[in-house]
């Protein structure tokens, strides 16, 4: 078999299968693709409601965990990652958020000149096969559909309509500036299935395109400076792929832990864990950060809520009709409305985004070989969840071993800047007054979480430490700098500093996190790399 390749991408995720797929358009090139994980031939993993149970699960998910958090009063929160080809496309919850065009004028504005949002935008423009044709705004002909959420709830249009009767502006499309108000979001799902990038970019994979599954890297080879080949186990043996490029698109969590197992990153850790240093570069696993989420959650007075679909002989049918037709409760993902406001009239932009969900749970369908136990006993009901879209902590991560196989020590360090804790109870306050709207007087029962109590700061913050979680969108660990930066790991075309040959394109590579879903910015950050490989040669 041969192991060399043009170029070599580590990841078969959001910006990896992108990356790969545009690559092996230039028939001369060959490239292979290395993905820790399986094809994901299960049909369930299309299903869009399955994704409840696949955060969930070990199923295709790395499932890391952070370490004890103070922010969360000592908790540790599950950090699922996809373990499969598509990556997390494969599991997440198929949200299309491309950003604010302020998130990449910021980082044109630190010197990142190729990342303005005009460039962005033609980008975004390339991916997309959105549902209303090609526009200004949006891409017509691209591999990933971006649809509008097909949910059809009379819960869902009461929270459209709560926000509109609360003196908020409607929103018809949150990727088209303003980018504010309430309204529905749009999805990567097509026909009732999910479109993972495995599905939209590796489907019909050109012959120079060689995809290894179940291939765990355990270290970029590197030799007199230059990235040469990328050692992995496949099948229990060690092999390695020789490229004239690497290219490591393991996300915010896998890549910065590649690179340090390869000797880059901060050199006294580096040397603590045995390692040998071939570029100290201290900014390797720093600038972690996230979207955190606080939920607001109703009793509901009438029995229409997800709660429904527990019972094991609904979930069966919701199930088998959407692997079927891809129609019914199961083909689409509930999370269809929400909200992207501020958390002060005198921001100059939104700061908050809220998902609302018609039930409490999402873990719905029961499939007990997928997930473990369900919520019992929750009745029905309805919530909102809110996260605040540019938030202040940082957080790091570190390897526990030079084993490769041993999950790194993931620090987020969230809710450590008050200023987050303060726009999490001002997200709460707005989700309040939504629910207190008329439109919600049919429906509306006792407030669940946070309860009518918890109305003081102190109160507010000691809930917020209790029940927040993540949104499962870490960035920033191998963020993009200019050379002067002695934080920044990548510079603005994607190649590690201090290493030839040698590139990091994934969520990790944010400077500052975007307005948002981070898989849309991800896919992005596989095209552009794409870019500039083929503009190099």
């Amino acid at each position: 078999m041969n192991d060399a390749a043009d170029v070599v991408v580590v990841g078969a995720g959001a910006a990896g299968a992108v990356l790969a797929a545009r690559l092996a358009e230039d028939s001369g090139r060959r490239v292979i693709m290395l993905e820790a994980g399986g094809r994901g031939g299960n049909p369930l993993l299309r299903v869009p409601l399955m994704t409840g149970l696949l955060l969930r699960s070990r199923y295709a998910n790395w499932s890391y965990r952070t370490e004890a958090e103070p922010g969360l009063g000592g908790r540790s929160t599950a950090i699922p990652r996809g373990k499969v080809l598509g990556g997390s496309t494969a599991i997440n919850g198929m949200v299309w958020a491309r950003g604010r065009p302020s998130d990449y004028d910021g980082w044109a504005q630190a010197g990142l000149r190729g990342w303005n949002w005009d460039n962005a935008l033609a980008g975004f423009r390339r991916i997309e096969r959105f549902q209303g044709g090609a526009s200004e705004m949006h891409g017509g002909d691209g591999a990933v559909p971006v649809t509008d959420a097909a949910v059809e709830h009379e819960l869902i249009d009461a929270f459209v309509a709560a926000g509109l009767q609360a003196g908020y502006p409607p929103s018809a499309d949150f990727n088209v500036p303003p980018c504010e108000g309430v309204g529905r979001y749009h999805f990567t799902i097509a026909g009732g299935r999910r479109w993972s990038t495995a599905q939209a970019f590796l489907r019909t994979a050109p012959k120079n395109l060689h995809i290894v599954t179940r291939a765990q890297a355990t270290r970029v080879v590197i030799e007199a400076g230059r990235a040469v080949a990328v050692e992995a186990v496949v099948g229990g043996q060690k092999r390695q792929f020789r490229g004239g490029e690497i290219v490591l698109c393991g996300g915010a969590i896998n890549s910065p832990q590649l690179l340090m197992l390869s000797g880059v990153g901060p050199a006294a850790h580096l040397q603590e864990m045995g390692l040998r240093v071939q570029a100290d570069l201290p900014g390797v696993g720093g600038n972690l950060h996230d979207h955190v989420l606080v939920r607001v959650e109703h009793a509901c007075t009438q029995p229409i809520t997800l709660q429904a679909l527990t019972r094991i002989d609904r979930a069966a049918v919701a199930l088998l009709r959407a692997l079927a037709s891809g129609t019914g409760p199961a083909a689409s993902f509930p999370l269809a409305a929400g909200f992207m406001l501020r958390s002060d009239p005198s921001l100059e932009e939104p700061d908050l985004q809220s998902h609302f969900l018609p039930g409490l749970t999402t873990a719905t369908l029961r499939v007990p070989f997928l997930a473990g136990p369900l919520r019992a006993g929750d009745g029905h009901g309805f919530m909102a969840n809110v996260s605040q879209m540019r938030p202040y902590s940082r957080g790091d991560l570190r390897l526990a071993s030079a084993h490769p196989f041993q999950a790194p020590l993931i620090r987020p360090n969230y809710l450590s800047d008050p200023r987050d804790r303060a726009i999490l109870r001002a997200g709460v306050a707005i989700l309040r007054h939504i629910f207190a709207q008329k439109a919600f007087d049919p429906y509306r029962g006792a407030e669940l979480s946070p309860g009518v109590d918890v109305r003081s700061d102190a109160a507010l913050d000691a809930w917020i430490a209790r029940t927040a979680d993540t949104v499962h969108h870490a960035v920033g660990t191998c963020r993009m700098g200019t050379a002067n930066d002695l934080g920044a790991v990548v510079d603005e075309e994607l190649r590690v500093h201090g290493i030839a040959g040698l590139r990091v394109a994934d969520a990790s590579v944010m400077p500052t996190i975007t307005s948002g879903n981070t898989a849309a910015p991800s896919m992005l950050i596989g095209q552009r790399c794409a870019d500039f490989i083929q503009m190099n040669g």
